[in-house]
Formats: structure tokens, sequence, C-alpha cells
């Protein structure tokens, strides 16, 4: 063992970014004296840019690309035509170095406490006896494998040999109901159901083989239903679910044929996955990302922005990175996708905040101190409910070896960002916040971190490399230090191929291209370009370039531009708003709805929920208006503020301003909200009924 990979020698964790810099300007003669210099290249010099991502991060394929990108339109970019590839290939093609360097794959831990080390070569068999299983059940490539499973190794072991043999995998989380997973399995016509038989959260169990049951009869595409046992219980001989087999079973071969197998080699725009963006109405977007641009793009935004080096590279060496998330959210994928290049995954399987009857904040940063994580991310709303909960970072363990966090999911206050960069000074560490945005339609994040740029609360740092992201007015134009319109003007290799049975690629259209017209502002560097190429992409969030004075490289995202407040003339995103108001310690969570649309008179009733035993009463309505008159103006003073029980959320946990918007507007409930990509639908009977009473009144 050299001198370097002592596990006792601390790495130097030189940032990853200026790794890559060193290495172009060592290999392709290139220099840039300031970031925003290297983006401009990234983005104009498209060409360029991806292939010396491609070429940096050695990607193996048996034939040559013919092109990078062959042909600049949006939507339907094709990338490296020629080139072959597959995303567990890409990540299995780790197993020997990191074995020998002693670091196991995945680390995985439970709500009940049991812990679980799989190793790099346990991981690849395990995936070739799957794969093998999957391929003798008749699955060939495209056919779709739908998981309903929690996350846990057994759905990470099942995507990577789905994928390996050109299954396009999809998986939802046990805690979602029937018909929202029918909504979305119904769409792909899966050939094999991968479940579970029950999962624990919050202390308690849950049996999801009723689910399983309703799921296999209502999905009559399904050949083959594959049961992992969670809970410990499953016994399949009482169990009517047919043709089932145990995961477990499949898993404990290990053969000849086991140990020769190979993911094969596919397309570079093979599909991958399908992934759900849901909507206010209709039926959830099933997005189909593909293997090369899956795999290039994670790599391009984990390594250089985010940061996250391989565990067995000496610059990078005893790496551990966790991001909390369940397998219902794209940070799930993001989560596997440390994979890709050799990290160490460390992943929970359960309820971040404890129980109903002992709530604990700590637990993950309990698991990170015994892990010895190095990258620790969870969404913005983990940090805030710990900086509610009075965490005290220094009672957690041992957190020195933590460097770097990230967050997702929503925006992240500058006042929670403050409270733990203060924990762990506290505690000796100088840590960095990795605060991203991006999403699921492209598993992606078009602004990001930057390990050398200053940082700021609640501010992110950059627009990430080759993401031509920019910030436009109501005519259109590019702009730096207003808030604006995101819109990304050239295509990036991970944006969906497709939607699943979208015919004539409408709803992909009417979902990202469709708000300017075709080859406005599509010129590479900045113009426009011929009708050919198609529109920009609008990603329908407000950003703001810069500082107020259009200064710097941060970023800042004020919350969707379709929910936005337009107060007496006033245009503002509603993140701003809720980090005043939820910086209060009574307040647990809040929305906002501005009424102002088509000519009638602003109304903007203010939703909080407070914490148990606090009551609305006039003072507290004076704190809150107080808040809001400080951090913003007094235009933004609501017009009634509400106590409520919960704020209506997604599946994936974000604020439905939109459909309570509509619904006080007068349109009925079943055509602005589906109930079933909803968390928690049985909170909107009091919405519906205020909608009334508010109705009534004008």
């Amino acid at each position: 063992m050299n001198k370097a990979s002592l596990p006792h020698d601390p790495a130097p964790y030189v940032p990853q970014i200026r790794l890559y810099q060193n290495w172009l300007r060592d290999h392709r003669g290139l220099s840039f004296d300031t970031y925003n210099e290297l983006w401009r290249w990234s983005v104009s010099e498209l060409d360029a840019f991806w292939q010396s991502i491609w070429d940096y991060f050695e990607l193996q394929s048996p034939t040559p690309h013919t092109a990078v990108l062959a042909g600049n339109v949006m939507p339907g970019a094709k990338w490296f035509p020629g080139a072959q590839t597959n995303y567990a290939h890409q990540a299995l093609r780790h197993v020997q170095p990191a074995h020998a360097a002693g670091f196991p794959a995945v680390i995985s831990i439970n709500e009940k406490g049991l812990r679980r080390e799989m190793s790099w070569p346990e991981l690849r068999r395990q995936v070739a006896a799957m794969a093998l299983h999957l391929q003798a059940q008749g699955v060939e490539p495209g056919d779709r494998v739908a998981a309903y499973l929690p996350n846990i190794p057994e759905a990470m072991v099942a995507f990577l040999a789905t994928v390996s043999v050109g299954g396009v995998w999809s998986i939802c989380a046990p805690d979602m109901g029937t018909h929202a997973v029918l909504d979305r399995f119904k769409q792909i016509e899966p050939k094999v159901l991968i479940a579970v038989d029950g999962v624990s959260y919050g202390g308690r169990d849950f049996d999801r083989m009723g689910v399983v049951q309703e799921l296999r009869d209502a999905l009559p595409s399904v050949q083959h239903v594959i049961v992992h046992d969670n809970l410990g219980t499953l016994d399949l001989t009482n169990c009517d679910v047919g043709a089932s087999v145990q995961m477990s079973a499949i898993t404990a071969r290990d053969d000849a044929e086991v140990q020769a197998f190979e993911p094969m080699w596919l397309p570079f725009d093979h599909p991958l996955w399908i992934v759900y963006s849901s909507g206010t109405t209709g039926l959830p977007k099933p997005i189909v990302h593909g293997h090369g641009g899956t795999v290039i793009v994670a790599l391009a935004n984990k390594i250089l922005h985010n940061d996250i080096g391989c565990s067995y590279h000496p610059n990078s060496f005893g790496e551990r990175f966790h991001w909390y998330s369940s397998t219902g959210w794209v940070m799930w994928n993001a989560q596997v996708a440390g994979l890709l290049n050799g990290v160490t995954c460390v992943i929970y399987d359960g309820n971040p905040g404890g129980s109903k009857d002992n709530p604990d904040w700590s637990i993950l940063w309990r698991m990170a101190s015994e892990e010895k994580v190095t990258f620790f991310g969870a969404g913005a709303a983990f940090f805030a409910n710990c900086q509610k909960a009075g965490v005290d970072l220094s009672r957690c363990g041992d957190l020195s070896l933590i460097r770097a966090l990230g967050t997702t999911g929503s925006p992240l206050s500058p006042e929670t960002q403050s409270w733990g960069t203060e924990e762990f000074r506290k505690i000796g560490t100088d840590i960095w916040w990795c605060n991203i945005s991006g999403g699921t339609d492209f598993a992606g994040a078009f602004v990001g971190g930057h390990r050398e740029l200053p940082q700021e609360p609640g501010v992110m740092q950059c627009r990430e490399l080759g993401c031509a992201v920019e910030s436009w007015n109501e005519a259109g134009e590019p702009v730096l230090g207003e808030v604006g319109e995101l819109v990304c003007t050239q295509p990036i290799p991970s944006m969906p191929l497709y939607f699943w049975n979208d015919k004539d690629n409408a709803r992909y259209l009417a979902s990202y291209f469709e708000m300017y017209p075709a080859g406005h502002g599509r010129k590479p560097g900045g113009g426009d370009g011929p009708a050919s190429m198609g529109g920009v992409w609008r990603h329908g969030d407000w950003l703001r370039i810069g500082n107020a004075q259009g200064e710097g490289e941060g970023c800042v995202i004020f919350g969707r531009s379709d929910a936005t407040i337009n107060r007496h003339g006033l245009r503002m995103g509603t993140s701003e708003l809720y980090s005043a108001v939820e910086a209060l310690p009574e307040v647990m969570d809040s929305m906002v709805v501005d009424l102002e649309y088509l000519g009638k008179e602003s109304y903007m009733p203010l939703f909080v929920v407070l914490r148990p035993g606090t009551a609305l009463d006039d003072t507290l309505k004076a704190k809150l208006n107080n808040a809001i008159k400080v951090a913003l103006s007094p235009r933004f003073i609501p017009n009634e503020i509400f106590q409520v029980a919960e704020i209506p959320r997604t599946l994936s946990g974000k604020k439905q301003e939109l459909p309570i918007k509509k619904l006080m507007l007068g349109q009925p409930l079943e055509k602005v909200v589906n109930k079933d990509a909803m968390a928690n639908p049985g909170c909107l009977d009091w919405y519906v009924d205020l909608a009334k009473r508010h109705l009534a009144k004008l």
C-alpha cells in the first residue's frame, strides 16, 4: 500500500474542478482566468466541452462516435452517435480497484438499526445473478421493469441488473398508494414487477403485500413478479401474487455464468429509466432518459460541481457519499450515481426525524459520524427541521470528516445555511455548502456548487458547466441582477429522449419548449438561430443571476414562475416570503397564493402550520406581518392569515401553490389537482371550503 492510500493519511481534496482545469491546460492548451470564461466556453463550444468530459472521465465504447452533437436541435439532439455504453458497465468498472483499496460499494442502515455492508465484488455478483434471471424471464432490451422498493441495497442491485441487459427501469416508493403507483406504471406497461413485502417508517411496520397484489392485478403486461422480504415475515407459500419468486433466492446464485457476466453494450441514447414529474392535473409525465447522456452529465455534475471524488483515488481517498432520499425522488438516482465513479454510497431507509412519539432530527447526523461520511446531502427542508428542532451537532458524534453539505428540493434559506455553518464552526470545520437546483426533468442540475468560488448564505454559487442557463425578462431578453424566467438555451446530453407514449412529442414540447419562438436565443454564445433549431428549454422557475447589481456568479431561485406573487406591480417568487415566515420559531410550514389574475384585484392569503400548542392570535399575526415587512416590503403583507393543519404537497414534497390558487379563483377541485399525485390529499377539504367562502364574498 503506498503512502497516499494509508487510511490514516487524510486525502488532500484538491477541488475536482481544479483538477479538471489543470487537465484542460495540459491536454487541450486551454486556460481560463475566471470561472465565467470557463462556463462561457462550455456553453458556446459544445463539441469541445462535452468531448473533454468524455476524455477526462475516460468513458469507454467498443465503437467510436462519429460526432459529439449531431445537430443542435431541441428537443431531439443526438449526442455521440455511433458510441455504445451502459450505465452498469460504468459503475462496475470500479469493482477491482475499489475492493483492492478496501472500500465497500454500499453501506445501508435502516431506522431499526440494521446495518449492512456490500462489497464491490458482491454487488457485481448479485447484479449478474439478477440480470441473468431477468433474461431467463424474457426481458429484452427496451422492456420495462417496474420496482416498488424502498431505499435499500436491493433497489440498487435490481436497477443495475435491469439496465445491464437493456431493460428500462422505473421505480416508485412504497409510501405511495396503489392509485399513484398505477398512474405511473400503467403508462409504461412493465414486463416484470419487483416489489417489497413491507416497509418500516417512523417506528412502525407497514405491510405492502395487499398493494403488491393490487398492482399485479391491475398491470396485465406483468409476466413475472419478484418480491423482496424486507420485514423478515414473507411467506410466499401463502401469497397469491402470481408466479412470485423471492429476490434473495435469485441473488444467491454464484456459478461460472454469473462470474462471466458482462453488461451488454447499448447505443448511447438507449433508454435507461423512466422517471415521473407530477403536474397539477393529468397523469404524471413519464420522462425517458438515456444511458449515455445520464452517465456523462452525472459525472460532470457530481464530480466537478458537487466535488465528490473517487473513494480509492489518493486525492479523495476514503470518500463516503450520503444523500438522504426516498426512491420516489430523483435524488435516489443521484445517490446511486455515486457508483459511477467508484464512491462508497451510504444510504438510510426510514424517517430522518424519528417517530411521532419520539421525534429526533439527529439520527442521520449520528449515522454520518459512525459511518465516516464525507459528503452529507439532504433536502433543504431537512436542514430547516434540524435548525427548528435545535439539533446540537457537537452532540452527534465526530462529524469532523464531513467537508461538504448538499441541499436541493427547495431554496435553502440564508438563516438555515448560516445555522449549519455555525454548528460546524463550533466543531472546528469550515463547512462548504453545495446548494443545487435542477430536477427530475433532465436528471441533473442547472445551478450548483463550486469549491473555489465565494459562498453566500442562500445563494447557489454558479451556473454549471455545459448548462447554458439564462434569466429572461418579459421581452425574452437575458438579464443579470433581475429576476426572470430560467431558460436553458442549448441542449444538454441528459435532457429527456422523449416522454413515454407521447404522440408527436406533444406533452414534451408543451412542458418545456412552447413559451418562446423557435430559434429565439438559440445561437451558441448568444443571439438567435434558425427556427429549425427549436426553442429554448423553459424550466418554470424564477432565477436571478448575479447580485442585485448583476455582479458575480451567484444564482438565486425564487420559486416557481407559475405561482408568482405580483403585488401592486412588484413581482416576486414565493421562496423569499417563506424564508421570512418560516424563520419564526412558531411556524413549521407555510404557503402563500396571490389571486391577482386577469385584472382581478390582488388578494393574497397566507397559510401557516404552527408548532403544537401555538395559536394564531393577534400578537402572532403582527409578528408574521412584521417579518414579511422587514424582510421584503410592506407590499407583501398578506390580506389574511390562516392557521391550517397541513400545507398541500406533491409526493415529491413541493408545495401546491398553483392548484390552491386556481381553486380560489373558482376552478373545480378535480380540474386543478391530481389527488393521487399528492402526499396529503386529505387536507384539501379545508381549502375547498375556504375557496367557497371566498368566492361567495365576491
